[in-house]
């Protein structure tokens, strides 16, 4: 039995999922499945230009690990454009990408910091270390219950909420 997928960091989920050759209809086409962690390699190391190894950084993955993603998405959106076939973003085992959000005790200041990049030593506005992150952002694994993340979405792990959660999830608003 090989090893679970750990969860990978993607920043956002692509606006387009569904690209097709023009002019022959969708029911003619076979598709290829990109998932969204592949679409995210491809966007870290083809777009924005990234080494392999601060891509992997990036999606909260090992430099070996981001080198087999990147090239199962271009033997995919290869096999798309040389085949003619229609491509599907869409699955995967990912959680998102988000800020911190961080809120001086001193000052009432606010600010966001991106994930990965450590903690503030102090506020930036008034150097204060009196620092903690902002009660909205908390973290949802509070909410959840010991042992569970908010990793993972995608197709292969969905996590229902219980009663319990939802209920508490309602009156805390975010359900």
């Amino acid at each position: 039995m090989g090893r679970p997928i750990n969860c990978r960091r993607v920043d956002s989920i692509p606006g387009s999922n569904y690209f097709k050759p023009r002019g022959i209809p969708l029911s003619m086409l076979e598709e290829v499945i990109l998932t969204v962690d592949e679409f995210e390699a491809i966007r870290l190391a083809d777009l924005e230009g990234l080494y392999q190894e601060q891509a992997a950084g990036k999606m909260n993955v090992s430099r070996p690990t981001f080198g087999r993603i990147i090239e199962s998405a271009h033997k995919k959106v290869a096999e798309a454009l040389v085949k003619g076939k229609a491509l599907k973003i869409e699955g995967g085992k990912f959680e998102m990408a988000s800020m911190r959000k961080f809120r001086c005790y001193e000052c009432q200041h606010s600010w966001a910091l991106p994930y990965g990049t450590g903690r503030p030593d102090g506020c930036p506005s008034c150097k204060s270390g009196n620092i903690h992150r902002a009660e909205e952002d908390r973290g949802y694994a509070r909410r959840v219950g010991r042992g569970q993340s908010r990793c993972c979405r995608g197709t292969q792990q969905k996590q229902q909420p219980t009663k319990d959660i939802a209920n508490s999830l309602q009156k805390d608003g975010n359900f």
